[in-house]
């Protein structure tokens, strides 16, 4: 384990059980908003939300354009608003989808919002990109879309003088990952070895996703550039999604009794993703949890963990230069 759980069980438990998370009431008037994963779960509870919150656009970012345009139908039926909701291609094991999609981010009048819900928790072996899948779709290729974005979210901010959005969805589960592979010279070749184990790989992988974000928000502030960006991770708990449907017997079978007594709602864990989307200067940077500013495992914050930060972007750098030349400079 990399360090101290986030929170202890009786405050897992309590979160969980007991408190109720803020409802979402705040408008995003006139604002362009994309969401990540979000045909299904609590990225589409989160769209609902932007939808009813008076959001000029709402963009479903999804694999599957037939199950986006079904969200779209249920969002428009559930919040009477019509031309609000658009669905957009993007498949994340693809990084020519990622920048198609980025490419047509930047024809919008402006960007105010990107939730990046997206990702995959697998159980055996996938390569896509030449990584496992794992890696390229909760790492690398949302990683891509960020930096490609970024430019767009800019310019909307100094245009519109306001303070832009880009979250990340990670998880309380970073705390638990062991990730030995950090102790390879070069990480991201040890994560996909052919014989590398997929057992903790979804925890590692927020981890990596988590470090990645805490460096981009302290590149974006050391770069100098116009347009400030507020950049954070959000938790949304534990929610009843269907990320884990790759599951076999006999963990499905505790999975559904754990969901039946613990589990938050897709639309409760939709509001953790509006409440980041609201941002402020007081969360850029920052891990959120149950709405709220929370704590990042010790490791993370650790003498090891900052030197683990640094090398995790300076190959993430490498790996995204040589499929998009040029790209860090848009940080």
């Amino acid at each position: 384990m990399t360090g101290s759980p986030t929170t202890s069980p009786w405050q897992f438990l309590a979160s969980h059980l007991f408190l109720k998370l803020p409802y979402p009431n705040k408008e995003f008037t006139g604002q362009t908003i994309i969401v990540t994963g979000s045909n299904i779960g609590m990225g589409l509870e989160a769209a609902r939300h932007f939808t009813r919150l008076n959001a000029s656009k709402v963009i479903l970012a999804v694999r599957s354009c037939s199950k986006g345009l079904a969200a779209k139908q249920s969002i428009e039926a559930s919040t009477k608003r019509l031309n609000v909701v658009e669905v957009w291609g993007l498949d994340l094991t693809s990084y020519d989808s990622v920048k198609a999609f980025a490419a047509r981010v930047n024809g919008l009048e402006r960007l105010d919002v990107v939730i990046e819900n997206a990702a995959v928790f697998k159980f055996e072996r996938e390569v896509q990109e030449g990584n496992e899948v794992s890696m390229t779709v909760n790492v690398i290729s949302t990683f891509l879309l960020a930096l490609l974005v970024v430019p767009k979210l800019r310019e909307t901010g100094v245009k519109f003088n306001t303070l832009p959005v880009l979250t990340f969805t990670g998880s309380f589960t970073h705390a638990d990952a062991r990730f030995p592979e950090r102790k390879a010279e070069k990480i991201f070749e040890e994560l996909n070895r052919d014989d590398a184990t997929l057992k903790q790989r979804y925890e590692v992988s927020k981890l990596i996703q988590l470090f990645c974000t805490r460096e981009l928000a302290n590149r974006l502030d050391k770069s100098g550039k116009s347009g400030r960006i507020v950049i954070s991770t959000l938790n949304p708990g534990f929610v009843a999604t269907a990320i884990m449907r790759e599951a076999k017997w006999p963990f499905t079978w505790s999975l559904a009794i754990m969901k039946l007594l613990l589990a938050r709602t897709p639309e409760e864990g939709g509001r953790t993703l509006v409440n980041a989307a609201y941002g402020g200067e007081e969360t850029h940077g920052q891990y959120l949890d149950d709405c709220k500013l929370g704590t990042v495992s010790t490791f993370v914050t650790s003498e090891e963990g900052v030197e683990t930060q640094e090398r995790l972007w300076a190959e993430l750098s490498e790996i995204l230069e040589k499929t998009q030349p040029g790209i860090m400079g848009n940080i």
